[in-house]
């Protein structure tokens, strides 16, 4: 009614007294009267569906201010992480501490106070401050008797045939968990077979890097190892070993799965194929399987004669040149080649022709593996995390901080460094005997492992496992095999320095720091590689020490990433019980 009301007094119309004198308007046309009839209407309606509209916006933000609520704390975490980010150098924010490589401005400010301080230089002899305290030895058990009620059975299931991959000590972990799953499906192992990777590019077979006929003979009565399948076998493959049927095993693949479905296989086949394998078994497994990785790795795998007969030399030339120092020398495990410095993503201080250099080589070895669609890649954010490979300056002026002057002997375990002249001369500058395999051999003795990588890695791993201090600065398969060996040659401690890099990328952004305060941060950097050397790594939550006999398993890792190396690693008294158990092994001619 309100809207008929309103039409109605728009209408043009003067409602006038009756009794008025003076007569009454003509009325307005027609046509005039219908358009002000239309505008009064229109104006009717606009105002009506503004009302509308009104009513019907303030509804919308009412409900959409809940959105808002949850919405504008995700904007706020968002606008952060790009102030933080990448995005950070356009908008003038500080980048994030530890994130950008400054190490080469700290190196030339500080190298007046480095070069001046030599005075406080480490004795070698007493670097390490933690010993270890003897503890009762309990007797072996009977070895002859857990021989025959584990290994010895009237049959065999049948051939198993593994081809490992990676480097040499994935290769190398690859074969020690091999001989415990033959001793678990109570299989006759063929000898390894390497997989011909595109990275490590090296053809060598098993003969090539470790020594057969030990390998052999030390296994026997455990696990009977053949270098090769019978003829009848043969045939029925036509000489064809990737005819034979192979399982592509799970990673960390548990006891069961081997027993319920890989065993009853085997026992019909005769023989099967593990390919690729590395990692492929848990690490929670029976005793005396457990017992045979240990072993496989400090016993049986013993390195071939051309590579034990020249790592010797290698070692006994270090001692030499290392006479300052009463013959001890530090060794220092460096992953700066091209393709380790390409696959981290991390940048460092070669401006744009690095970044060409590092895509190039990125695209050449993995093509559009860090390019593909949905891929982030964050350089600062590795490096905050210490996940980028440590330069060689880094390591120079980590060792000077720690008080080891420049008449410390190094030995440096690489492949070839990215961009060697410029990146080793600063290391070179502060530790001027720094020596290589390339510089104690010579080139004749060399010649015969030119090309095979995991050959001239096996030399780098001899003259390491010798040195006084062992310094890791990446990570990998290299440094975990070596201190858990070191551990065991030792007594329980591993004398390797594995830095805090998280810590240590803070120090080298700082380009006020004092060369005093870096020295102390380092000192106590060094207490800490100190302490974990004889405690292990418990405070990292990675349980390394075997708490109970040499005959029970290793205690399974928190962390599965880590614990293909942890079957390496033991604790003093099962060392030497290991020890214990080696010579008595040989006195009843095993």
């Amino acid at each position: 009614m309100k809207s008929k009301a309103h039409v109605h007094n728009g209408n043009g119309y003067a409602s006038e007294s009756a009794d008025s004198s003076s007569p009454s308007p003509p009325p307005s046309p027609r046509r005039r009267s219908y358009v002000s009839h239309c505008r009064r209407r229109l104006r009717s309606k606009v105002s009506s569906q503004t009302k509308s509209l009104g009513s019907f916006s303030t509804a919308i933000l009412a409900r959409r201010n809940i959105r808002y609520f949850f919405l504008l704390p995700l904007l706020y975490i968002s606008g952060l992480l790009m102030c933080v980010g990448p995005f950070s150098a356009l908008i003038g924010r500080a980048p994030i501490p530890g994130s950008v490589y400054r190490s080469h401005e700290i190196f030339q400010k500080l190298w007046s106070d480095i070069e001046a301080d030599n005075s406080t230089a480490i004795e070698l002899s007493s670097v390490w401050k933690y010993k270890r305290k003897l503890r009762e030895q309990k007797p072996c058990p009977n070895v002859t008797a857990l021989q025959h009620a584990n290994f010895v059975s009237p049959a065999h299931s049948g051939y198993l045939i593994v081809e490992a991959n990676g480097g040499l000590n994935q290769q190398r972990s690859a074969i020690c968990n091999a001989v415990a799953v033959a001793g678990l499906l109570n299989a006759m192992l063929v000898i390894p077979h390497f997989e011909f990777h595109s990275v490590w590019r090296d053809p060598s077979e098993f003969g090539d890097i470790y020594d057969e006929d030990h390998f052999i003979s030390t296994l026997e009565g455990y696990v009977k190892v053949v270098r090769g399948l019978p003829d009848m076998l043969m045939e029925r493959y036509n000489y064809n070993i990737s005819n034979i049927t192979t399982f592509r095993v799970h990673a960390w693949a548990p006891v069961s799965y081997y027993l319920g479905v890989v065993h009853p296989f085997l026992q019909e086949e005769g023989v099967i194929r593990l390919a690729p394998f590395a990692n492929r078994l848990a690490m929670s497994v029976p005793p005396h399987i457990q017992f045979l990785r240990c072993l496989t790795n400090y016993k049986a795998l013993r390195f071939s004669s051309s590579i034990s007969t020249l790592s010797k030399k290698l070692v006994n030339r270090m001692i030499e040149k290392s006479s300052r120092t009463d013959g001890k020398y530090v060794s220092v495990h460096l992953r700066f080649e091209e393709d380790m410095v390409a696959f981290s993503c991390c940048i460092y201080d070669g401006g744009e022709a690095e970044k060409l250099e590092m895509d190039s080589a990125r695209e050449k070895g993995w093509r559009r593996k860090f390019t593909r669609k949905g891929r982030v890649v964050s350089p600062t954010l590795n490096r905050v995390e210490g996940k980028c490979p440590m330069t060689p300056l880094e390591v120079a002026l980590m060792l000077r901080g720690m008080g080891f002057d420049n008449n410390t002997s190094i030995y440096l375990a690489s492949g070839k460094i990215y961009q060697a002249e410029r990146h080793l001369a600063p290391l070179i500058k502060m530790f001027p005997n720094l020596h290589t395999k390339e510089s104690l051999a010579t080139s004749d003795e060399l010649a015969p492992f030119k090309g095979y990588s995991s050959q001239l890695a096996a030399l780098d791993y001899m003259v390491c496992l010798f040195s006084e201090v062992f310094v890791t600065t990446q990570g990998g398969n290299f440094p975990h095999f070596l201190m858990g060996h070191r551990r065991f040659l030792y007594d329980g401690h591993a004398k390797t320095i594995n830095p805090d890099k998280r810590k240590l990328v803070l120090l080298l952004q700082d380009v006020g720091i004092s060369w005093a305060a870096f020295k102390e941060q380092m000192e106590a950097m060094l207490s800490e590689s100190d302490r974990k050397g004889m405690m292990g790594y418990e405070s990292e939550g990675v349980a390394i020490t075997l708490l109970v006999d040499i005959f029970a398993k290793c205690s399974p890792p928190p962390r599965k990433k880590k614990s293909s190396f942890l079957i390496l690693s033991f604790g003093v008294v099962e060392q030497r019980r290991f020890r214990h158990l080696s010579e008595r092994l040989s006195s009843h001619g095993l």
